[in-house]
């Protein structure tokens, strides 16, 4: 997960990636008001209150109009799992870049503090049903109380449920991201990848070219081929060159390996997610409830049991078989 988070957030290191991320997935008037080439990186290491960091979140400023700043605070954290008090994390996590950008004195000319759009992208097995906006987690109260309802609201790319008629047509490197993501086979990511190395073709896009190609050695490739050994690759130039000579092979050994379907990488994928939704939710998971998890033996029932476990006021109501 470590090298899966990284290479993602060294992606989006590069305004390319956020310049497409915004133009092409974020459909809102005011985009079309943004500088995209004034992006800059902004540190994203801040200490709320209580004294506990938040190090290595992505986050951008671009102007918006002549003189202001819009913030895209990006959480590339790519949890597979839902999670239903993200609203609150996100509401924190806005609440220290603000506290970070008072301290620092960037507020608009007329003292207030700059807007700030919290993007989300997801890529969990399941839809994402978490509430967006933190209100709705609080018990509405009749009377005069609910004005007092907080509110902070995020935008949510659930990748999943983005299908190929909705990502750009242009040339968009993140719509080429989600469509690698998507792919069912070596032939389709080799054909996303050369699209990818004829559009960075230029000298100054050496480093965007970098993070393809670990992302691609290091997270999709091993993803797509378990059990076949994919050579660290530091450039995009040496990922096309080595899908081109190693499709067949590759492909060959994974099937000789009893991975062609990869039935039980999948099963053990899935109980993975229900685990971790089950102790994000509950706590730490017991031994008999890990025998039940490991006892599942088809995705129809781990789903199922994922579905009940993100609403489930309790492990008791949860009911596993």
């Amino acid at each position: 997960m470590a090298d899966h988070d990284h290479a993602y957030k060294l992606l989006f290191s590069h305004p390319q990636m956020v310049a497409d991320l915004l133009r092409g997935f974020v459909h809102e008037d005011w985009v079309g008001e943004l500088d995209f080439s004034t992006l800059e990186r902004v540190d994203a290491s801040f200490v709320g209150d209580d004294l506990r960091a938040r190090e290595g979140d992505v986050v951008w400023r671009l102007r918006w109009g002549k003189d202001r700043w819009l913030y895209v605070y990006l959480l590339l954290e790519f949890q597979s799992t839902v999670d239903p008090f993200m609203a609150v994390r996100v509401m924190t996590y806005v609440g220290m870049l603000f506290q970070t950008l008072i301290r620092e004195k960037l507020l608009t000319p007329e003292g207030r503090l700059p807007p700030v759009l919290p993007l989300i992208l997801y890529n969990g097995y399941l839809p994402w049903g978490a509430a967006r906006d933190v209100g709705a987690l609080v018990e509405p109260v009749p009377g005069g109380l609910d004005f007092y309802r907080p509110q902070c609201r995020y935008l949510l790319l659930d990748e999943n449920r983005i299908t190929e008629s909705e990502l750009p047509s242009l040339r968009n490197l993140v719509a080429a991201l989600f469509r690698l993501e998507q792919s069912r086979g070596l032939d389709q990511v080799r054909q996303v990848a050369a699209a990818l190395l004829e559009w960075l073709r230029d000298p100054e896009q050496a480093g965007l070219r970098r993070a393809f190609g670990i992302w691609l050695s290091k997270v999709l490739l091993p993803a797509r081929l378990p059990g076949v050994t994919i050579p660290e690759v530091m450039d995009l130039k040496e990922v096309n060159t080595m899908l081109a000579e190693h499709t067949i092979d590759w492909t060959l050994e994974w099937k000789q390996a009893g991975r062609a379907e990869g039935i039980e990488e999948e099963l053990q994928e899935a109980r993975s997610v229900l685990l971790e939704q089950i102790e994000q939710r509950f706590g730490p998971a017991s031994d008999a409830t890990r025998q039940k998890i490991a006892s599942m033996t088809s995705i129809r029932e781990i789903m199922q049991a994922l579905a009940r476990a993100i609403a489930a006021p309790s492990l008791d109501a949860l009911e596993l078989a």
